[in-house]
């Protein structure tokens, strides 16, 4: 009942930036935290900013200071601003978010998006 659709990922520079977004659509009553993940090659997917709907944000240590999350309740969006990119940022990129519907409340997952930090 809940899509996420992400879009900006693509190749970055180290040093430059990229901004990622991500819009849910369905049959949504409202939406509570959103947040995105990460996952590098043979890696776990490990969390690397959340959100709330009043605005709390809360960040990964390794993107602290140059990452930032934001989001836009009225379009059901939540964006991620990346800063200073390193290539230890490349990683497929996942949204996901808490959100209720008439089937009650429940998490949702993006698609993913590929993020490349590369000379």
């Amino acid at each position: 009942q809940v899509q996420l659709v992400e879009s900006g990922g693509g190749l970055g520079q180290p040093g430059g930036s990229l901004r990622l977004s991500c819009a849910a659509s369905g049959s949504i009553i409202n939406i509570n935290v959103m947040g995105w993940y990460r996952q590098a090659p043979g890696k776990q997917r490990e969390l690397v900013a959340d959100i709330t709907r009043g605005g709390r944000t809360n960040y990964a240590d390794p993107v602290k200071g140059r990452f930032s999350i934001s989001r836009d309740n009225a379009k059901n969006t939540v964006y991620l601003q990346m800063n200073s990119l390193k290539p230890e940022d490349t990683a497929v990129y996942y949204c996901n978010t808490n959100a209720w519907t008439y089937r009650g409340n429940d998490n949702y997952w993006g698609q993913g998006t590929q993020v490349t930090v590369s000379s």
